[in-house]
């Protein structure tokens, strides 16, 4: 029977320091977390499994180095997590997994199932692709070598979920223990001895032509012969994290990682074929100008906002039509301008800070630094106000609307040109831009645009 390995969140070194992860409630998520995992580990072996722990003084990287050194192709790995939100209401669990692994998609959604029959009082906020989160993937998910999951098992900013943690451990631990139990069995049914592996083939697609060698399915994620990367002129040399496996004295590398080189990446189980396209309708020099044109439609842009919260039309019906409509006066691109729009407001959920009635979709001040955000009078005027403050920063032009924005005299005009030198500047998250560019890609694929 494969192994477990199981890793409490944070505890270890990131930055030259301890990292204690989330804190609230007089606690932190590495506590929590490594008393969860004790105990998920005494339950996991009293029912025969192995299980590894993963040192707590290991960074994420470190981490995933080794569990990757010690994996054997039928184990499983899981890190557990407890998120954190600045609005105190926000509660639940929800798994990550690999992006485009159907397979992994229902093995998350075993361990949630698990959890959840345990802990029915824990709201469920369902299993998650990677590429769902800020930056468009979860390292643990992509970067370890045998089948892996997220966990966060609740939120430990919400008084509730921190309240059930700390009085329901044990069922925290038996339901997440009886999740990976059954994952494990998935993986590794124990029916067979395992030979010299022969993993399944698979066809590949691109640009609407079959490629003539095979791909490898390995834990449910595809993996594609080196060369393609090469003909189609990606220079892997700058990807070190890509994962790389010899197979039969043939390279092959994960393909759900050449989505970063701007390569649409789309698995078709019905037909058992990799589809990648690498002829995009975007310019890809320009996708990351602020002063460019956007691609997609009103009807894209609504889609994309209904499919990530379903409630968000209900309340603001012509956001869409209002971005695209504002940003092209000013010529910002209305896709950025929208993707902002979205990863400051959570899909228009807001939080404490910002309230829905404020207008302010893009976490606007208040003039003279008043520690309130702004507010505004409609929705178009909101937008309009967000519109002027990206072109402060991406360029020298005049606005050619009348001035909404309560913060624009105090930008550095055209000192941002690109989205990742929104960075430090509009945030103080240097990974800010990161994220509105991985909001992008979400929206261009959606659109079938990238």
């Amino acid at each position: 029977m494969g192994r477990i390995f199981l890793s409490a969140a944070h505890g270890g070194k990131e930055a030259g320091g301890i990292d204690p992860g989330s804190i609230a409630g007089g606690t932190t998520e590495a506590k929590e977390m490594i008393m969860l995992r004790d105990l998920i580990i005494t339950e996991l072996r009293a029912r025969n499994f192995e299980v590894l722990a993963v040192p707590d003084d290991l960074s994420a990287q470190q981490t995933i180095a080794w569990i990757n050194s010690r994996a054997r192709p039928k184990d499983v790995a899981i890190e557990i997590h407890a998120d954190a939100a600045s609005n105190p209401s926000v509660r639940g669990a929800s798994i990550f997994y690999i992006a485009n692994n159907d397979e992994r998609r229902n093995h998350a959604e075993l361990l949630l199932v698990g959890l959840l029959r345990r802990v029915p009082q824990l709201p469920n906020r369902g299993v998650k692709s990677d590429s769902a989160t800020g930056l468009g993937r979860l390292a643990f998910c992509r970067q370890t070598s045998v089948a892996s999951l997220l966990m966060q098992v609740g939120f430990l900013t919400s008084p509730d979920d921190r309240a059930l943690l700390q009085t329901r451990r044990r069922d925290f631990a038996l339901g997440i223990a009886d999740g990976v139990a059954s994952w494990s069995r998935t993986i590794d049914p124990g029916s067979a001895v395992e030979t010299d592996s022969t993993y399944p083939v698979f066809s590949i697609n691109i640009n609407g032509q079959l490629y003539p060698e095979k791909g490898i399915l390995i834990n449910g994620n595809a993996y594609i012969p080196i060369d393609l990367a090469d003909r189609l002129r990606i220079d892997l040399s700058k990807a070190p994290n890509v994962r790389r496996v010899t197979y039969r004295r043939v390279v092959f590398l994960k393909a759900v990682e050449l989505r970063d080189f701007h390569l649409s990446v789309v698995w078709d189980s019905a037909t058992q074929t990799l589809n990648l396209r690498s002829i995009a309708q975007i310019p890809l020099g320009q996708i990351d100008k602020i002063m460019s044109y956007g691609h997609a439609s009103e009807v894209q842009l609504q889609l994309f906002l209904r499919n990530n919260n379903e409630n968000a039309i209900v309340q603001f019906p012509d956001l869409p039509k209002l971005y695209r409509e504002e940003a092209t006066i000013e010529g910002v691109s209305h896709d950025i301008a929208f993707c902002q729009m979205c990863l400051e407001t959570g899909f228009l959920h807001f939080g404490d800070d910002v309230k829905s009635e404020q207008n302010n979709f893009a976490g606007l001040g208040a003039i003279g630094g008043a520690p309130n955000a702004a507010s505004f009078e409609s929705a178009r005027l909101g937008v309009r106000a967000h519109i002027q403050h990206l072109k402060a920063y991406a360029s020298l032009e005049p606005l050619v609307q009348e001035l909404e924005d309560p913060r624009f005299r105090f930008v550095t005009r055209g000192i941002a040109p690109s989205i990742e030198q929104l960075s430090g500047r509009w945030s103080a998250d240097l990974e800010y831009g990161n994220k509105i560019m991985a909001m992008l890609k979400r929206l261009y694929e959606s659109a079938g645009l990238f």
